[in-house]
C-alpha cells in the first residue's frame, strides 16, 4: 500500500548549514516580543483586568449571534457572551470600565437595557483586578511548571544536552506567543495561557521525535560527523513533521473560518503557534546540539 509523502524520505535540506540565518530570525523575534512586552505590556481580557459576571435566564432561546453584536455595539470594552447550562441560560462577562462606581453603575445598566425585559438575572457578580492578578500569576507559574517538567523528562529520556536545547526551543516558542498578544490586538486572558500551552506541548511532541531519531543515528552512523547526522535526522522525519502540523491546521483553520467569532479567536494564536513549534524544532533545537558536545565515542566529530 502507498503511503502519503508530503516529503520525500531521501530530502537533502542543508538545516544545520542554514543555522545562523534561523538563529538570526528566532533572535529578531525574541527582541521584538521582548520590547513590546516591556513597552505595551499586555491586552489584558476579563479574566485578568476584573469586570463583572452576569447570569441570566431568558423566556425564550436567544439568538446568541445577533445578541453578541448588540452588546459589542455598546463599545463598553470587551463583552464576552457564552450559552451555559439550558439553552435559555446565558453567561455574560463585561470588562471593568474606566472610572468610578459610577460609570461601572452606567455599563451595568446599559447591559440590562440592550438585553431588554423578561430577562431573570440569576447572580451578578464583580471580579476584582486582585483576582485578575492572582490569575496571571497563576497562569505564568502553570507555563513554567510545564518547562521545568518537560525538562526533567527530556534529561531523563535522552542526555542533559537535548534538554537544554529542547527547554531553549521552548522558551523562543512562548516568547513569541507573548509577543503575538503584546503587538497584535489581541485579548490576553484564560485562553491565551492554553494557547501557550498547546504550543509547547506540539513543539515537544515534534522535537522529541527528531531527538529521537538522532539518538538512534548516533549509533547507526560511528563515523558520521554531527552536523551530517543532525541534518540526515531532520530530513528523515521531515515528512512526518510536516504531516502532522498540515493535518493539525486543517482542523485548526475548519475551526477559524467556520466556528464563529469566539473560536476563531482562541484559533488564530494556535495556529500561529503550530508554525512557530514546527519552525523551532526543525531550526532551533536540533542545530542547537552542535554547541553542546554530544558525541558517541570517540568517532562522532562536531563539525
Amino acid at each position: 500500500m502507498a503511503t502519503l509523502q508530503l516529503i520525500p524520505y531521501n530530502t537533502k535540506i542543508d538545516f544545520v548549514g542554514l543555522r545562523f540565518i534561523t538563529f538570526a530570525i528566532s533572535l529578531i523575534v525574541i527582541i521584538i516580543s521582548l520590547v513590546s512586552f516591556t513597552v505595551k505590556g499586555l491586552n489584558y481580557g476579563i479574566d485578568f483586568r476584573g469586570g463583572f459576571i452576569f447570569e441570566v435566564r431568558t423566556k425564550e432561546t436567544p439568538d446568541v449571534s445577533m445578541l453578541r453584536d448588540k452588546l459589542a455595539a455598546l463599545n463598553l470594552g470587551e463583552v464576552a457572551l457564552q450559552q451555559f447550562g439550558t439553552e435559555n441560560d446565558l453567561l455574560i462577562r463585561l470588562e471593568r470600565q474606566e472610572g468610578d462606581d459610577a460609570a461601572q453603575a452606567d455599563a451595568i445598566d446599559r447591559i440590562k437595557v440592550a438585553l431588554g425585559d423578561g430577562v431573570d438575572y440569576r447572580k451578578v457578580e464583580t471580579v476584582g483586578p486582585k483576582v485578575g492578578r492572582e490569575l496571571v500569576q497563576n497562569g505564568l507559574k502553570a507555563v513554567g511548571l510545564a518547562l521545568v517538567a518537560m525538562l526533567a523528562y527530556i534529561a531523563l529520556r535522552f542526555e542533559w544536552q537535548f534538554a537544554v536545547c529542547a527547554i531553549m526551543a521552548l522558551f523562543h516558542d512562548c516568547v513569541a506567543i507573548f509577543g503575538l498578544f503584546s503587538l497584535f490586538p489581541f485579548e490576553f486572558n484564560e485562553t491565551a495561557i492554553i494557547a501557550i500551552l498547546i504550543t509547547a506541548g506540539y513543539s515537544i511532541n515534534d522535537t522529541i521525535v527528531i531527538f529521537d531519531r538522532i539518538r538512534e543515528n548516533l549509533h547507526k552512523y560511528k563515523k558520521m560527523t554531527l552536523s551530517a547526522l543532525i541534518n540526515k535526522s531532520v530530513n528523515e522525519t521531515l515528512s512526518r513533521t510536516v504531516l502532522t502540523a498540515t493535518t493539525t491546521l486543517l482542523a485548526l483553520l475548519a475551526l477559524y473560518f467556520c466556528g464563529g467569532k469566539v473560536i476563531s479567536t482562541f484559533s488564530l494564536p494556535i495556529i500561529i503557534g503550530i508554525l512557530i513549534g514546527s519552525f523551532s524544532s526543525i531550526c532551533l533545537a536540533a542545530p542547537l546540539l552542535l554547541y553542546l558536545n554530544l558525541k558517541q565515542g570517540e568517532e562522532v566529530t562536531n563539525k
